[in-house]
């Protein structure tokens, strides 16, 4: 049964030829509409379930302007509210994340809230005018769902179903089970560039070589491979009607998986292996262990644990598979590990935001050797009470956000001083690059108020 799960197709889409000028990174004006028109319309990937087991437990978590205060209910629900009092606009909380036994109490004139957003106490109550407002007033609620196991909200009181925003996603992301994911590692820093800068780079594989692999302009990019092939005749770049994007890039078990004499090195080696398979058997021909390894983690993935194996399509299994979702979500979603990354925007600084980069492993694969993670993590320091580790808030330039990423990273800075030149007159994009095109171009249809259906 488990082999006839098929990788879906998704449709073709035209783009308009954006050309995508540098002010959309520095411009003031540009920033708020993109804040009322874009931000305020949009399902956002905001909290983890995970992170609030019982009822009570709470997270915070700012974006833009905005900080989102998200509440497990007693039956089992979460709500979402803007973390403002409604008496004179004090924040209710300042930290990211706790519990609340019975009632959020205003650090000013303590006035409380109920975890369901209601208020039940404030002092003198019959000193106003328009009479108690206890029963009244309430918090600001924001539509919320769960998907996944991560929290979404969306400021828009009509918001469209998060489901009907997800479209494709929606049933992919299901089978994958991500939902019992735990994160393994979690790196946050602001960075001194637009947000757009951060998913640009994640919505194309044309800078991998470069950027990754210390490529030249003379490199045969179709040799470039480390544990992902990004050349782009061999990737597969799709694009969904409601603005997401997926590029499938296989498994690279191919140059630089080997020694001079053709033997599988680590961490392909281990990999084999732990599957079942000898290494020496694909000795000079390393390109066959992607189907092999496919064969043999479909056929013994069940036993060993890797329930979401037989839901998959076979290049789950060792291809990566990496999202954008929009507006400001990109993640490459592996056979067991998902790296997260997310760029918020600052409250009042286009050319500031919030990134974050984060691990979350399978069950079944934490502890497991797996080529195909470039990030390894584990649950040693994890918070015992939501199984997870907590986020590590650095400082940049001064620390670094993680292997690989910081490459990144040293781009996104660097980019962004380029966007303030007068020099630069819009992009010039390869086809690779056509969902960059795609995502600035539905930014303008939001600030239009020309929403996906």
């Amino acid at each position: 049964m488990a082999d006839v799960v098929n990788l879906d197709q998704w449709p073709d889409q035209q783009t308009r030829g954006h050309t995508i000028p540098g002010n959309r990174y520095t411009s003031r004006e540009f920033f708020e509409q993109e804040w009322e028109g874009m931000w305020t319309k949009v399902w956002l990937l905001l909290g983890r379930e995970a992170q609030l087991p019982n009822p009570g437990d709470w997270q915070m978590e700012p974006v833009g302007r905005e900080e989102i205060l998200m509440v497990r209910q007693k039956d089992g629900g979460i709500k979402a509210f803007f973390n403002v009092c409604q008496h004179r606009g004090n924040p209710l909380v300042s930290e990211t994340r706790g519990h609340v036994r019975s009632r959020f109490v205003c650090k000013y004139h303590s006035w409380a809230f109920t975890p369901d957003g209601e208020l039940n106490f404030a002092p003198d109550k019959d000193d106003f005018p328009e009479g108690n407002p206890c029963g009244k007033v309430r918090l600001v609620e924001l539509a919320c769902e769960t998907f996944a196991g991560f929290i979404w909200v969306n400021m828009d009181p009509e918001a469209q179903p998060l489901k009907q925003f997800l479209g494709p996603i929606w049933d992919e992301w299901e089978a994958r089970e991500v939902h019992t994911w735990k994160r393994t590692m979690a790196n946050t820093m602001w960075l001194p560039c637009n947000w757009k800068v951060v998913l640009d780079n994640f919505n194309e594989s044309y800078h991998v070589p470069t950027v990754h692999m210390g490529a030249t302009p003379s490199t045969d990019r179709k040799a470039v491979r480390g544990n992902i092939n990004t050349y782009y005749k061999e990737t597969r770049f799709d694009l969904a009607d409601e603005g997401h994007n997926r590029m499938v890039m296989k498994g690279g078990y191919s140059t630089g998986q080997t020694d001079k004499e053709g033997n599988i090195l680590e961490p392909l080696a281990g990999l084999l292996e732990y599957w079942g398979l000898d290494p020496a058997e694909f000795k000079g021909r390393p390109e066959d262990t992607r189907e092999a390894l496919q064969e043999a983690k479909r056929k013994r993935g069940p036993e060993m644990g890797y329930s979401h194996y037989s839901n998959v399509p076979a290049e789950q299994l060792t291809d990566a598979f990496h999202y954008t979702l929009f507006p400001n979500f990109a993640v490459s979603l592996w056979s067991d590990g998902f790296h997260f990354l997310r760029a918020r925007p600052h409250p009042d600084d286009p050319e500031q935001c919030l990134f974050d980069n984060w691990w979350y492993s399978s069950p079944a694969s934490i502890g497991a050797p797996n080529s195909n993670r470039p990030l390894s993590g584990d649950l040693e320091n994890a918070n015992p009470e939501t199984g997870e580790v907590d986020v590590n808030v650095l400082t940049y330039p001064e620390d670094s956000i993680g292997p690989a990423i910081e490459e990144d990273v040293a781009v996104f800075v660097t980019q962004q001083r380029g966007f303030r030149s007068r020099g630069f007159k819009g992009v010039y994009l390869s086809n690779q690059e056509k969902r960059i095109r795609r995502y600035h171009e539905l930014i303008d249809d939001y600030i239009d108020g020309r929403l996906p259906k």
